[in-house]
């Protein structure tokens, strides 16, 4: 077949041989039928659109010629202007018609041809589309016939329907422009134009059409038409060598594109041979200077280089969230981007001054918080179960919402979410402390309502929420903190028969009632506490199950009277009436606090009933504690109510295993806490008794009030040997061990305190009843071998004085486990205990070194652990040591803890693994204290301090290293657990969980006792020989970076650096630790170095005019930067509702003569903490004028008042 159908029967006449010479001009895929449909086609098409064209141009003239005879009936123009205007208008149509239609007809046979290709294109797209979709809008009820398609194509889309999510019209916001300032923009340089003027609304048909330049427009075409510029390529400098290489392209400063220098070539000389180097570079090869920007200049181009980062931050956010929009996290910091945002921006204008300053500030802070708000809702929108983006939405409503309906929001939320422990412990501080709504009834109630739809959730009553991982330990730590609220608020009555009907309900439980709800088991326990049976702690208690039993059995068992001890007179409560009626109060309000905080119960053996009761408000109702009830069904749990009861009154508790609550800066009252610091007489073994800040039950006083009783009272420590007494019967061998520990160094604490005072009589009494509850402990079957118990009664005679008894009690100890040497680490703590205390004591008659360590004590000591040859008959300085010894030893030591300290991962291993957390609770396998501490002292004694310190180091890191690799392991455990239940409505590793945290808090109680010790020793020596201070501050630094909430160790670096006047590097260190740590503890630790700080410097300046007395200081800067630590302490989320830290402020400005702003900081404060009576004390104490106000305001808020003023000016006038 020809290439050319025209001669195509030509073609096929010729010789074969020419045709074979002419295939390559053929094209075998032409078909001549095609080409001659495809011919008749067009010109049936071409005869069609004549016709039309004819047509419409007949149409088009007619139509004019009507328009134009409708004008000139309805206008009275002249006819000549009639016949102008349709003259023009037949113009227009004619040109309209040129342009329009797919193919121009006007430009001759060129415009007209058709090519039949364009014609089968067209065909073939007829074909594949066979239901094309609509171009217009229309009804689907409008449609006469229904079409395949019902969609049509929106060419012109709504950019509306994108922002707000809604084809709704209604939501599209509309609003009126107040003010022609702009969000984003600098007010003194840049601005924005609102009014349109008249000429520019003219001209804006024309600038679009400028505007709109595509590629096919004239100035386009002209632009690829033109030639490119060739680039210039740099001369070879005369100067330079012809054989030296030159075939390169310098390459152009990026600086100078980015200037605009485009074009420009890069300048070669003498300097810059190569054209390689920048302008600058080029300069300082000559010796001259770049042209110096001002002030204003370098200010500016800050603020645009800032702008341009803040807007490409701000883009990124907007996409990464529109990717990802169920990233909650990400939500969460775009959120608080706004806040940096927000200071980028408005901090510019920082030259405005006055209020015009402060209302910039103000008005820009709530433009702030809207937006975040807008954000929050936005990302709640779109994920509507996440509690974290609930919690920051209400976070941000705090500021701008009405309490009443603030408080709506947040009970939808936990009606919605109830079985989320982190959410109701939110809701209840929020509840406390919005100062409002507050009432100590309410709040009470609130934590009833918390605990009861939990233990539903628990019980399995809720069906529509699954069970969380560690409910039960969540339950509980409410349960303590509604306890320590009450304490707070004065309503001590309350918090006592709490843990009354809790311990009862937990250990004394029927057993019939054990399988039925939570619910079901409190109705059966209201009937037990209201028929007036003996409770927890009071004299014939038997427990909920006896009366059970009894009731059962029929009758009432009455237990047998015992002999009534001899009633105290009461002293007189008003020792001196010619003091001012305030401190009366005070003094009668404390008092009472520490003698009646046991609830009042009728003794019916005195025939008394309760209506017998002076104080009401001491006898204590079911409905006040019965909601709050809870089952814990876990052994640990149970003992960590015991301990937690413990701590509440007062005593010393292993912190890992009473775990401290999630909110331990709710219950800082203790100033002692920050001041105490190490004792500089016994530096070794100052820090044996912990100190948690927390005041004990009965101790409401002021901020430097002090204690009554070194105990609890008489009637206090008779209801605590109650209650130890009833327990222990309940319990396990394990756990009765360490509650037998708790109580002894109780005593040892009150021999402490009377140690500190100066009443020698008191001492004595205190030793010999503290000497006689220890005896009695350690006469129990399971506490004679109990290393601990030991340790902690010869500790006890040494603070007495009784140093031989106490070597001997040591010695008898050490012959019980001498057979295990090393291997036992509650030996090799006894031993450490009792090696410090020889070191200190032979420190204080003569000094130690090198030459007599044979006749050390404490190397004897230390010696005879590592071989194992203790016997009760020895004593620690009856025979001296050989060197050989002392090497033996070391090399026992070292081998030991290298072993140890290798095998402390698989020990941690085997322990989760095993589940043997039961019967090792102090975690013996892991306490690696002893050891190292007896190691380190050994080689402190025999080689010096440089070998000590070396092996405090490498324990540290090693166990560090350690407990950073279990924390991150638990961490992706737990939440693999957390998704577990959330989708099996399960926690089948809840309890594998609670050991593994359990496991990794004893580490990291090991590490930080580790590092006291060190810091202890380095302490010592520094105190007694020349040493570097900087060994000592490098290892507090590095280890108060881990371990930042070591208050022993926090008070070693205090007294540390202020020792030194150059404060910059303690307040570095401070701010680091600070400025990505939430817990208020370093804060209140920063504020107390200031303070110490001032006082030393106050004091300097007082002794350098000894003439006269200086009426005032010099001001020196000090006391605006407690201030503002105050001030940013007090702005953090947990600052603001600690109650030691809002005390502090107020007594700093009070003691700097700022009694205004004091009384307006503790306006401010109960706006926080509002519960706390201790506040409301010490503004009576520093506002004594406004008694009356706060006693008012204490009975509004329903905190517990002893003495209201009526009856004090009764007991005056008497």
């Amino acid at each position: 077949m020809a290439l050319f159908p025209a001669f195509a029967e030509e073609a096929t006449n010729e010789v074969e041989d020419s045709s074979r010479e002419l295939d390559w001009l053929k094209n075998k895929s032409f078909k001549t039928g095609d080409a001659l449909s495809l011919h008749n086609r067009f010109a049936e098409k071409s005869k069609d659109r004549q016709t039309q064209r004819e047509s419409s141009v007949g149409k088009d003239v007619s139509y004019a010629e009507q328009e134009e005879e409708q004008e000139e009936e309805e206008s009275n123009l002249p006819p000549k202007k009639k016949k102008k205007k349709s003259e023009k208008k037949r113009k227009k149509k004619k040109k309209h018609k040129k342009k329009s239609g797919r193919y121009s007809h006007s430009s001759g046979s060129d415009s007209d041809t058709i090519y039949p290709s364009q014609l089968k294109k067209e065909e073939e797209e007829n074909g594949s589309q066979l239901a094309p979709l609509a171009s217009r809008f229309s009804w689907l009820d409008d449609l006469q016939t229904p079409t395949e398609q019902l969609f049509c194509v929106d060419c012109k889309a709504d950019t509306a329907n994108w922002t707000y999510k809604s084809l709704y019209r209604g939501d599209v916001a509309r609003y009126k422009r107040k003010g022609s300032s702009s969000l984003g923009l600098d007010p003194h340089r840049q601005g924005v134009s609102w009014e349109e003027s008249e000429s520019n609304k003219k001209q804006k048909g024309r600038d679009k059409k400028k505007s709109a330049d595509r590629y096919f427009s004239t100035v386009s075409r002209q632009l690829l038409r033109s030639e490119a510029p060739v680039l210039a390529i740099p001369t070879i400098p005369e100067c330079s060598d012809a054989n030296s290489p030159t075939s390169f392209l310098p390459l152009r400063d990026d600086e100078e594109k980015k200037g605009g220098q485009m074009g420009d070539r890069v300048q070669t000389s003498w300097v810059n041979p190569l054209g390689v180097y920048d302008s600058s570079t080029a300069l300082w090869l000559q010796g001259k200077g770049q042209q110096v920007q001002t002030e204003e200049e370098k200010q500016d181009t800050q603020t645009k280089q800032g702008a341009v980062l803040l807007a490409g931050r701000t883009e990124e956010f907007n996409r990464r969230l529109r990717e990802q929009p169920e990233d909650t996290q990400l939500w969460i910091e775009f959120i608080r981007y706004q806040d940096e945002l927000s200071a980028t921006v408005f901090g510019s204008g920082e030259e405005q001054q006055g209020s015009d300053l402060a209302e910039r500030r103000k008005s820009s802070y709530r433009a702030v918080l809207e937006k975040k708000l807008s954000i929050a809702e936005r990302a709640v929108e779109t994920n509507p179960s996440c509690i974290d983006l609930q919690l920051e939405r209400l976070k941000i409503c705090q500021e701008l919402w009405e309490p009443s309906l603030l408080a709506k929001e947040w009970k939808k939320l936990v009606f919605v979410h109830p079985n989320s422990a982190p959410l109701w412990r939110k809701y209840l501080l929020f509840t406390q402390s919005y100062f409002s709504n507050f009432s100590v009834s309410k709040v009470n109630s609130a934590y009833g309502k918390c605990l009861s739809t939990l233990s539903a959730v628990r019980d399995g009553s809720m069906v529509s929420h699954p069970v969380l991982p560690g409910l039960e330990e969540d339950m509980l730590d409410i349960f303590t903190q509604q306890c320590h609220f009450l304490r707070q608020a004065g309503h001590s009555e309350k918090a006592i028969s709490l843990f009354q009907a809790m311990i009862d309900f937990t250990f004394y439980k029927p057993d019939s009632v054990r399988k039925m709800s939570t619910k079901q088991q409190v109705e059966f326990f209201e009937p037990f506490w209201d028929s007036g049976e003996a409770r927890v702690g009071e004299v014939g208690a038997r427990g909920w199950k006896a009366w059970m039993q009894q009731q059962e059995k029929g009758g009432w068992l009455q237990p047998n009277p015992e002999e009534e001890e001899e009633e105290e007179e009461e002293e007189e409560e008003i020792k001196d009436r010619s003091q001012p009626r305030w401190t009366v109060w005070l003094d009668v309000e404390t008092s009472r606090e520490a003698a009646d905080w046991l609830p009042w119960r009728p003794d019916k053996a005195k025939g008394q009933s309760e209506e017998d009761c002076e104080d009401p408000d001491r006898q204590v109702l079911f409905d006040d504690i019965g909601p709050s009830l809870i089952c814990l069904s876990s052994p640990e749990l149970q003992l960590r109510l015991l301990l937690r009861f413990f701590s509440f009154l007062g005593l010393p508790v292993d912190s890992v295993l009473s775990a401290e609550s999630c909110q331990p800066d709710l219950l800082l009252e203790n100033l002692s806490l920050l001041t105490k610091g190490n004792d500089l007489c016994h530096p070794l073994t100052s820090s044996d008794l912990p100190n948690l800040g927390v005041d004990s039950v009965g101790h409401m006083t002021t901020l430097q009030g002090t204690r009554k009783w070194v105990g609890l009272g008489k009637h206090g420590e008779r209801f605590f040997t109650n209650v130890f007494s009833m327990v222990q019967h309940v319990l396990p061998a394990q756990h009765r061990a360490i509650l037998s520990l708790s109580w002894m160094q109780y005593e040892k604490l009150k021999v402490l305190r009377c140690l500190c005072g100066s009443n020698k009589k008191r001492l004595r009494s205190q030793g010999k009843s503290s000497k006689r509850v220890a005896k009695q402990l350690l006469k129990e079957p399971d506490n004679r071998s109990s290393l601990v118990l030991w340790r902690e009664y010869a500790h006890l005679e040494w603070m007495l004085g009784n140093f031989d008894e106490a070597r001997k009690v040591f010695s008898t100890a050490s012959a019980l486990g001498g057979a295990k040497g090393l291997t036992s680490p509650y030996l090799c703590e006894l031993c450490l205990l009792w090696a410090q205390l020889e070191v200190e004591d032979w420190a204080g008659s003569q000094r130690e070194g090198l030459s007599d360590v044979t006749t050390s004590p404490a190397v004897c000591v230390l010696t005879r652990l590592a071989e194992g040859t203790f016997s009760s008959s020895s004593s620690s300085s009856s025979q001296s040591l050989t060197p050989v010894s002392i090497l033996k030893a070391r090399r026992s030591y070292e081998q030991t803890l290298t072993a140890d300290c290798l095998a402390l991962d698989q020990n941690i291993h085997n322990l989760e693994v095993n589940r043997k957390g039961e019967g090792d609770l102090l975690g013996e396998k892991l306490r690696l204290r002893g050891l190292v501490g007896c190691y380190a002292l050994f080689q402190y004694l025999t080689m010096g301090i440089q070998a000590a310190n070396v092996v405090y180091s490498q324990a540290r890191e090693r166990m560090e290293e350690l407990h950073h690799k279990l924390t991150l392991d638990k961490q992706l455990n737990s939440d693999r657990e957390a998704d577990l239940a959330s989708t099996d409505g399960s926690q089948p590793g809840a309890d594998v969980v609670h050991l593994g945290r359990q496991w990794i808090n004893r580490l990291a109680s090991e590490c930080e006792e580790i590092a006291v010790q060190q810091a202890g020793l380095l302490k010592y020596h520094m105190g007694r020989n020349v040493f570097p201070l900087a060994t000592l501050r490098q290892m507090l630094t590095s280890t108060l970076s881990t371990w930042s909430s070591s208050a022993p160790l926090w008070s070693i670096y205090i007294q540390v650096e202020n020792r030194y006047h150059s404060a910059g590097r303690a307040r570095r260190f401070f701010h680091s630790v600070t400025r990505d740590n939430k817990r208020v503890l370093p804060r209140l630790f920063a504020i107390v170095a200031e303070q110490q700080r001032k006082q030393l410097v106050d004091a300097a300046q007082r002794s350098c005019n000894h003439d006269a007395a200086l009426p005032i200081l010099p001001e020196n800067g000090l006391s605006n930067r407690i201030r503002g630590l105050f001030e940013n302490t007090i702005a953090t989320e947990l600052g603001s509702h600690c109650p030691l830290l809002w005390r502090m402020y107020m007594n700093f400005l009070v003691s700097e003569g700022k009694v205004d702003k004091a009384k307006g900081i503790f306006y401010k404060a109960l706006q926080n903490i509002p519960w706390a009576k201790g506040l409301y004390m010490d503004a009576v104490q520093l506002f004594p004028e406004h008694l009356q106000e706060f006693v008012d305001l204490m009975t509004e808020k329903e905190l517990r008042l002893r003495l209201p003023l009526e009856e004090l000016d009764i007991l005056l006038e008497e």
